[in-house]
């Protein structure tokens, strides 16, 4: 699966819609997600608050991570795109103080720079 986007104005696409229902235990007041993206069994959400990342664990899936980074805490980040032998790409994310980032691997279906460009304007104005 690719990334999905919407806007908050319209109440976005029907993926987006699709997110702020299935994850709505997650929100706070004011709070929607204005884009998302999966990746195999895992989810990122961007929020107009924060980065919430879906980690589906176990052969089961029946134990689930909700990791929530505000935006103003991700001090810098990264892609990595893959070779014509290695299509794969990574995102490396530093949070807080960290020196070594959180790293995720993403298959050639997801589009790194759509990602970098949501995370980017995310995360700058949050500055």
């Amino acid at each position: 699966m690719g990334l999905f986007t919407g806007t908050t104005k319209a109440g976005g696409s029907a993926e987006i819609k699709k997110y702020n229902t299935e994850y709505r235990q997650l929100l706070i007041d004011g709070e929607i997600i204005e884009a998302g993206f999966a990746v195999n069994r895992d989810t990122f959400l961007f929020t107009n608050r924060r980065l919430v990342m879906v980690n589906v664990q176990g052969l089961s899936g029946r134990k689930i991570e909700y990791l929530s980074i505000p935006y103003n805490r991700i001090t810098k980040f990264s892609i990595e795109t893959g070779a014509s032998f290695d299509p794969d790409a990574e995102l490396m994310l530093w949070i807080g103080g960290e020196t070594i980032p959180m790293e995720k691997k993403f298959t050639k279906e997801v589009n790194v720079y759509e990602l970098q460009k949501v995370l980017a304007s995310h995360v700058l104005s949050a500055i």
